[in-house]
């Protein structure tokens, strides 16, 4: 694995899964693979989970691990090429970018979509940028326009759940304060729709539809309640316009998730990838019922973490 960006550097994601399985069994027994190694981490946005299981999973493999926040741990990075750097940004991205891949073994960055430009966002003009400048393998923490650790941690979390040979997994838009983007979606859509063990559903309001690379083999049903019937687990999440780029259509509250909606599956897991806007995305009876795994999900981003980095550094 010389990068991992999306489902696609999986490879064998069979063999992925079962490897991140015996490494959750075992976190501390893959040290030798890390020691005396670096991992770099360089975050342009906040960040809670992907921030903290990164240290950790780098730990769980014996190797180092350093953390910075760009444009506020560091200089100002300027992005853009043959720039005439008169103004405010101090460092050019090519230099920094080459500079930090001297002081690590593999780099992990965690860029953000404007949500303004769809053809910017979506070329991965920051992430790209950093592809070529790096020097080591590059992880994505979390992309303009995919997430796949995230995703890698939600498969992880329904194999090890699961009990059929074969799950009806549902993505469902849920309504939210804040125009947010596509990443995480897409993300679940780029992994679940591959998996020859998932009948994969997504639901949203008409005008909500994602990106067709990503959706295909799913199947799209605009009624919410429909789309839940016998479901086995339903990842919630919001996510902002596609073709209106970065708009919010409509903000229906009745797209919440609530035990009225889950009663309609066939007892579902729920999975959301956190953070989550309480009683605005899913009632709180949801968020702390028996069958909500979201806790779980959230540790196995250490497991998907600590998988890649155990293929990178092996």
């Amino acid at each position: 694995m010389k990068n991992f960006t999306s489902f696609a550097d999986a490879g064998d994601y069979k063999a992925l899964l079962q490897q991140a399985l015996e490494i959750k069994a075992n976190p501390y027994g893959y040290q030798h693979v890390g020691r005396n190694k670096t991992v770099g981490l360089i975050f342009f946005n906040p960040s809670l989970r992907t921030r903290l299981s990164s240290v950790k999973a780098a730990y769980n493999l014996g190797a180092q691990a350093w953390v910075l926040n760009a444009g506020a741990d560091s200089w100002t990075l300027e992005m853009a090429d043959g720039a005439v750097m008169n103004g405010g940004t101090q460092e050019h991205i090519k230099d920094a970018i080459a500079v930090m891949s001297q002081y690590c073994d593999v780099l992990g960055v965690r860029t953000f979509p404007t949500l303004k430009d769809r053809e910017a966002d979506y070329s991965e003009e920051v992430f790209r940028k950093i592809m070529q400048y790096a020097t080591v393998p590059v992880i994505s923490l979390e992309s303009a326009t995919l997430h796949p650790l995230q995703s890698f941690a939600d498969l992880i979390t329904v194999a090890e759940t699961k009990q059929k040979e074969r799950v009806k997994v549902v993505l469902t838009w849920a309504p939210h304060v804040r125009a947010l983007p596509q990443c995480v979606p897409n993300s679940f859509c780029d992994w679940f729709s591959e998996i020859d063990w998932v009948d994969f559903v997504i639901t949203h309001p008409e005008g909500y539809e994602l990106d067709p690379k990503f959706t295909k083999g799913a199947r799209i049903e605009y009624d919410q309640k429909k789309a839940l019937e016998g479901a086995d687990y339903v990842q919630a999440k919001n996510w902002s316009s596609y073709h209106d780029y970065g708009q919010v259509l409509q903000n229906d509250p009745a797209w919440m998730l609530t035990p009225a909606h889950m009663a309609l599956t066939d007892s579902a897991k729920f999975l959301h990838c956190l953070p989550v806007r309480r009683n605005v995305e899913v009632s709180d009876a949801v968020l702390d019922a028996p069958g909500s795994l979201i806790i779980q999900e959230a540790g196995n981003r250490t497991i998907s973490m600590q998988t890649v980095l155990h293929e990178m550094l092996k």
